[in-house]
């Protein structure tokens, strides 16, 4: 019974996290056709979907002038004086940071001793540090954002030497999932080039190789 139930909890990891898309995918682009169909009299298929994309790309592009860009700063100014909106405003914009931008935020999955020697934690690799900080220092030091488990929008920034750095062959969103699962979902090793080998037997090897990660 207990490979069973293993089997259960394995599929339900894997459709619920699909059926939730979907149905925010769905429910988003269905509100947006009905309140379109209120001022379009003509049933168009798949206005939805092109509206939502459109908007997204249209805000953007906004987001991406200098006007826009300080209505932005000045919206977020009046949020962050409501107590209750800015906490739910900055967890949702962290989170979502973390997330999108991942890739460009963290440069790389690291080991480092924290919170004292004899342990290690998972962390990235942040910006490079200034030189009014690398002036002050002795040795060749780096900067290691140390996420907290489950919250990955909130943690520490410390300041380690290099050489106490191990860089991990995983890959970001990897080492996220670890964090966010609270070690549930443990990070696998990064396979350089799959989409460019276009190998299907490559992929194949790659995935029984690991296969015990998932189990």
């Amino acid at each position: 019974m207990k490979f069973l139930s293993r089997y259960f909890i394995n599929g339900l990891l894997v459709i619920v996290p699909i059926a939730i898309t979907i149905l925010v995918i769905v429910e988003v682009f269905q509100f947006t056709e009905g309140v379109l169909g209120k001022y379009i009299p003509i049933d168009v298929p798949g206005i939805g979907f092109v509206t939502v994309i459109g908007l997204i790309l249209c805000i953007g592009w906004l987001s991406s002038c200098w006007i826009m860009k300080q209505f932005i700063h000045f919206g977020e100014f009046i949020v962050g004086k409501i107590p209750f909106v800015k906490f739910i405003y900055n967890s949702v914009k962290h989170l979502s940071s973390a997330v999108f931008e991942s890739k460009n935020l963290f440069k790389q999955a690291v080991l480092v001793p924290y919170p004292h020697q004899g342990v290690k934690a998972v962390g990235f690799i942040m910006a490079d540090l200034s030189e009014a900080i690398t002036e002050k220092l002795d040795d060749e030091y780096v900067c290691v954002f140390i996420p907290w488990s489950l919250n990955v929008t909130s943690g520490s920034n410390i300041l380690i030497p290099k050489k106490d750095v191990i860089y991990l062959d995983v890959s970001v969103e990897s080492a996220l999932q670890y964090t966010l699962t609270a070690g549930s979902v443990m990070p696998i090793k990064e396979m350089e080039n799959i989409s460019d080998a276009g190998n299907y037997n490559q992929y194949i090897k790659y995935a029984i190789k690991n296969a015990k990660y998932f189990s």
